[in-house]
């Protein structure tokens, strides 16, 4: 339950009101913004809240036991601290938000309506739509360990243990947004890349990263594609580091990077079709002792 206090409330019950929206955008990286819809700039709790930056805030739901209340806000990249190159690199990915209704005449009388989580952000040609989504998201987010016969580790972590080495190129050709080539890597097996990490490292998408779609060797040049556009065009002799890719399977583990002792996964687990194939003449000895032996 809110709670409102006296002088506010005194002031809401008056004839008339001078209240505005203000929201707080506490980035990836810890970089707070501040925006507020009045006509000029406003300051409370440590934060500069920016006049004139076009954001607009759609109704708001709550909704009963686990699911997620949420809303959307619009906005244009013309808001200040607000741009396209940002989002595009993720820094407002699960972005923490918080929204006030402020007496902006007398900024010490405000409520704080909500708190939430930047969730999807949809892009359009001139402004975004971000959808807020509720603290209860937690419960939608897996925690602990699963029993599943692929491995639970990130490559290259320290549950994983393998040591990564990044292999560095520069781009020979590239369609501009997914595909590109590069020469020099042409000692790696085709799809040594696959499922690796590729990172920017000069040009316009200098520390922008994305997971390797396939990556192939043809003609002596070394091919990716990636599962995500970079934010700008890419251009011949942009330098990057790419890691290799892991399909965290046992066997992968085990034959690629001899890494077998430390695989997180079950990979002897029977699969659903073992579970409720039953039991058949000749199937031999199911008396429980292991079938790997």
């Amino acid at each position: 339950m809110r709670e409102i206090l006296s002088d506010l409330t005194a002031h809401l019950d008056g004839g008339a009101t001078t209240m505005c929206r203000c929201w707080s955008l506490t980035r990836r990286d810890g970089l707070v913004l501040g925006f507020t819809d009045h006509d000029r700039p406003l300051n409370f709790e440590g934060i500069a809240f920016a006049a004139a930056t076009a954001l607009e805030a759609a109704e708001t739901t709550a909704e009963l036991g686990f699911a997620i209340g949420g809303g959307d806000v619009a906005g244009a990249f013309a808001a200040t601290g607000l741009n396209e190159a940002d989002l595009s690199h993720g820094l407002y990915d699960d972005a923490r938000l918080r929204i006030w209704l402020v007496n902006w005449a007398e900024t010490g009388q405000r409520v704080l309506l909500d708190e939430g989580f930047v969730g999807e952000i949809r892009r359009g040609e001139n402004g975004f739509t971000a959808e807020i989504r509720g603290f209860a998201k937690a419960f939608d987010e897996e925690r602990g360990r699963l029993y599943l016969r692929s491995c639970s580790a990130d490559l290259g972590d320290a549950r994983c243990g393998v040591a990564l080495a990044a292999a560095a190129a520069s781009v020979a050709e590239s369609d501009g947004r997914l595909s590109l080539s590069a020469a020099g890597l042409s000692g790696y097996a085709d799809g040594h890349f696959t499922g690796g990490r590729l990172v920017f490292t000069t040009g316009a998408n200098a520390g922008y990263a994305s997971e390797v779609k396939r990556h192939g060797v043809e003609g002596g040049l070394t091919l990716f594609q990636l599962w995500q556009a970079a934010p700008a065009p890419i251009r011949p002799d942009d330098a990057f580091s790419v890691t290799p890719g892991c399909d965290k399977s046992f066997a992968t583990c085990r034959a690629k990077f001899g890494n077998g002792v430390n695989f997180r996964g079950f990979p002897h687990m029977p699969t659903s079709d073992f579970i409720i194939g039953g039991v058949r003449p000749g199937d031999g000895a199911l008396d429980g002792a292991s079938l790997f032996r």
